[in-house]
């Protein structure tokens, strides 16, 4: 990264900050300082235009659903620009990222006005194994409705 530097730069009064074309764990770091910085500039809400990178391992997703969670905290949020085409979205697809944080194909609709959060669908209840030697609910026998309880 030496020499290579992406400012922030202000579009339509929203921090924007340009991803690298690779985000890994060398670049992490330096993308997690980046994004603190857009979200101290006093705005709940930036942008991180991804549309050049092509490639981001786990440690930047990490660094960009901590930014996203700092973001909410403040009432605001991170919104992503990735092409449709790209490697990355398929990737945030597949490890569900793209639920968390909201992305779009383009900056302009990254910078035009949305609600701070969309809600999040429920997600399904599961049922629980009991562990062995647990009792469950088939286990117990049902009441006698004409049983007396026991003096005990």
């Amino acid at each position: 990264m030496a020499g290579v530097r992406y400012p922030i730069e202000m579009v339509n009064g929203v921090p924007v900050v340009a991803a690298p074309a690779e985000i890994d764990a060398s670049t992490a770091h330096w993308l997690g300082e980046l994004l603190l910085q857009a979200h101290c500039c006093g705005h709940g809400t930036f942008v991180v235009d991804m549309s050049r990178t092509r490639f981001c391992d786990a440690a930047s997703v990490g660094v960009l659903v901590r930014a996203h969670k700092r973001a909410l905290a403040q009432g605001g949020e991170l919104r992503l620009v990735i092409p449709a085409s790209t490697l990355v979205l398929r990737v945030f697809a597949v490890t569900g990222i793209d639920q968390v944080i909201p992305n779009f194909p383009g900056l302009d609709e990254a910078l035009q006005s949305a609600p701070a959060t969309a809600p999040r669908p429920p997600r399904p209840r599961r049922r629980r194994r009991p562990k062995p030697g647990m009792r469950t609910s088939a286990d117990r026998r049902p009441a006698d409705p004409g049983a007396t309880p026991s003096p005990a």
